[in-house]
């Protein structure tokens, strides 16, 4: 077994990779560039080495500086994480030729498997099910048009060496072809530096559920069920659970031994994930296989008590698989969300900067639920420009895939994040969606329920009444720590206080009496229900836990000018806790009205300038392309709401823009 072993990664799968490797004795190092001098993964490591500047492609995805820094430490292996260069077959040769070991498959598997179009070829030798499409050069957007004819609409757009979403388009008529195939090739160009693409019939309604395969350097290879990645937003996964609700045993046994038999065909020896394509009838398709660590591997770990991580440090010590097929159960439920620096109510653009408050769930197993959380970040750490926006993976598991969603849905609301903008409430929103609890899903789901894209909704039925217990358990907390300041009256004076409140959610009113019951405190509503409300909260918590009417629940708290914002189980409120008369008048108030910024065209997130599409004094319809900004390697293009008049550009190819700053002006 090595002694020490280099992770040329960052973030929270670096972490990730320490932790295992801690438990199992084995000592680390961090790679990091001059973003990260201060991030997680360098504190968390035995030693770290400076690789060079924040971008990418000048620190973690240099090879030379990667081999040099185990060279530095005497690292005797390298765990790639995923991303950066997983996936890059020049990399474990470049560490063989320095002696060192690569935590990962062979570099002839990652060239078979890791190139999407040669993929597409070993599958369908293999006998694998693939999805119709051209896996040749596709030279212009002419060509790609014609070949998206051919093929028949709709059709997606992918990146041969892509991942992660980056690179991929899907089109819907021959413009979106031509337009789609320009947006994927520089994507896949800055992403990974190779702007191949290729064209695959889209299939309909599809879900994506993947295999997670792990094999040896003994020609052993096992399948270790399957995960469900069907919410997703932008092609990038959102949620992901294992297994998954719509397939049964045969299909399981189906889709694992195909995957099986493709890894065998190009001998691969780690862990690897085959991906495929489902429809609602358990038909499925090869799409692409990973050769590498996938993010939402967790799940996988959760149902089968297996350490992937561990796993793929042993083989590629040399180790034979300590499982066979036989021995792999599944057991119970796991549901993971991934937590993204991003705002769910901009159409979810990306989100940059500090985290002044970072408080995950706890986690650890209780009542046979169990909470992990997977992160890179702390409070006070930095959400940068220049990577992936994820901030953290929050896994639950459960005997079952309700206690898993609910257990999910709890943490989520206990999860506290300030100082940028972040998708958790969509998250929690998603929950409680009727669809996903039924298990109906599909690719398209979140552009099918979220049309008009995600607005927290506002406070209704029974997490209405429940959040208008908790405003009104915090206010009269306040009340109770006013009471005890000294000197407010003279001793022996009865204290007396209005208990009849109303509390306002928005422009919602609740009418409820505070009353003392067995030395704590019940909210009373009109209607006569009368729940208990316990907890420990104290003024400047970020979250208040404990149970409304005997259930446990977590809301969001924040302090707002007379009052407090909560949140809950995805709806947002902003709660104001008066008397009744103070309600009256408050009524009375004049509105603010909001200023209109409908004639500029503002940055919607820190990003770079890529290209500006018009010229002063033009005129544009809704709809047409004004510019792109591309930030954390995604290129956003930003179109006119309306049609209209360029009358000023304020911004030019180059400029890194903060959020809301103004690109264009319209007359």
């Amino acid at each position: 077994m090595f002694d020490k072993i280099l992770i040329a990664n960052r973030g929270e799968i670096a972490c990730r990779v320490i932790k295992t490797a801690r438990r199992m004795g084995i000592r680390t190092v961090a790679v990091y560039s001059d973003a990260d001098r201060d991030a997680l993964h360098v504190e968390m490591a035995d030693e770290a080495v400076h690789i060079g500047p924040a971008t990418a492609a000048q620190s973690y995805l240099v090879i030379e500086r990667i081999v040099e820094a185990c060279r530095k430490t005497g690292a005797q292996a390298v765990h790639p994480g995923y991303g950066f260069l997983s996936e890059r077959e020049a990399f474990p040769k470049a560490l063989a030729e320095a002696g060192i070991t690569f935590i990962g498959p062979n570099p002839h598997a990652i060239a078979a498997m890791g190139d999407k179009i040669e993929s597409k070829k070993a599958a369908a030798a293999a006998n694998v099910s693939t999805v119709p499409g051209f896996l040749g050069v596709i030279d212009s957007p002419e060509h790609a048009v014609r070949i998206a004819d051919d093929i028949g609409y709709p059709v997606m757009i992918k990146a041969s060496a892509g991942g992660g979403g980056k690179g991929m388009r899907i089109a819907m008529s021959a413009d979106e072809v031509a337009e789609g195939f320009a947006r994927a090739k520089s994507e896949a160009a800055s992403s990974f530096g190779d702007d191949r693409v290729f064209i695959e019939k889209f299939i309909t309604d599809p879900r994506h559920i993947e295999i997670q395969v792990l094999g040896d350097k003994h020609g052993n290879v096992i399948y270790l069920g399957e995960r469900e990645c069907s919410i997703q937003r932008r092609n990038q996964k959102v949620i992901e659970e294992a297994p998954s609700p719509l397939l049964d045993e045969a299909t399981r046994r189906a889709m694992g031994e195909q995957a099986v038999a493709l890894a065998k065909a190009v001998g691969y020896d780690s862990a690897g994930t085959v991906e495929f394509v489902a429809g609602q009838d358990r038909s499925f398709y090869f799409l692409e296989m990973n050769t590498r660590l996938q993010v939402e591997h967790p799940v996988t770990e959760m149902i089968t008590g297996i350490d992937l991580v561990e796993e793929m440090i042993r083989v590629a010590a040399g180790e034979r698989l300590r499982l066979a097929q036989a021995d792999v159960r599944l057991d119970g439920w796991s549901v993971e969300s991934r937590i993204y620096a991003e705002d769910p109510t901009r159409n979810f653009l990306p989100s940059t900067g500090r985290l002044v408050t970072y408080r995950a769930p706890a986690e650890g197993t209780q009542g046979g639920v169990t909470v992990r959380n997977d992160t890179g970040v702390g409070e006070g750490g930095e959400i940068s420009i220049y990577y992936d926006p994820m901030i953290a993976k929050l896994v639950t598991h459960a005997p079952t895939r309700e206690a898993a969603i609910e257990a999910q849905g709890r943490a989520l609301d206990a999860f506290a994040i300030d100082g940028i903008r972040h998708n958790i409430p969509f998250l929690a929103a998603l929950m409680a969606h009727p669809r996903w609890r039924e298990g109906r899903l599909s690719t398209g789901f979140i552009a099918e329920e979220f049309p008009e894209g995600f607005h927290a909704p506002a406070p209704a039925g029974e997490i209405a009444r429940r959040m208008a217990a908790v405003a009104a358990a915090v206010d009269h907390h306040h009340n109770e720590r006013k009471r005890r300041i000294s000197g407010q009256m003279r001793p022996g004076m009865p204290v007396r206080f209005d208990r009849q409140r109303a509390v306002m959610l928005g422009a919602d009113r609740y009418d409820v009496t505070v009353e003392d019951v067995d030395g704590g405190i019940a909210v009373a509503f009109e209607d006569g229900t009368a729940w208990p409300v316990e907890s420990a909260w104290r003024p400047g918590n970020p979250v208040w836990t404990g149970t409304v009417g005997g259930a446990a629940i977590a809301v969001q708290v924040r302090p707002i000018l007379n009052g407090f914002s909560l949140s809950h189980a995805g709806a947002g409120a902003m709660a104001r806790v008066y008397t009744r008369r103070e309600a009256e008048l408050a009524a009375l108030m004049p509105e603010k009205v909001a200023a209109d910024t409908g004639k500029q065209l503002l940055c919607p997130m820190p990003g770079l300038v890529k290209s500006i599409a018009v010229a002063e004094g033009q005129e544009v319809k809704a709809g047409e392309p004004l510019a792109v900004v591309e930030a954390m390697k995604m290129e956003n293009l930003l179109r006119a709401e309306r049609d209209g008049t360029v009358s000023k550009i304020h911004a030019k190819e180059g400029d890194s823009l903060a959020v809301d700053a103004v690109i264009l002006e319209f007359a």
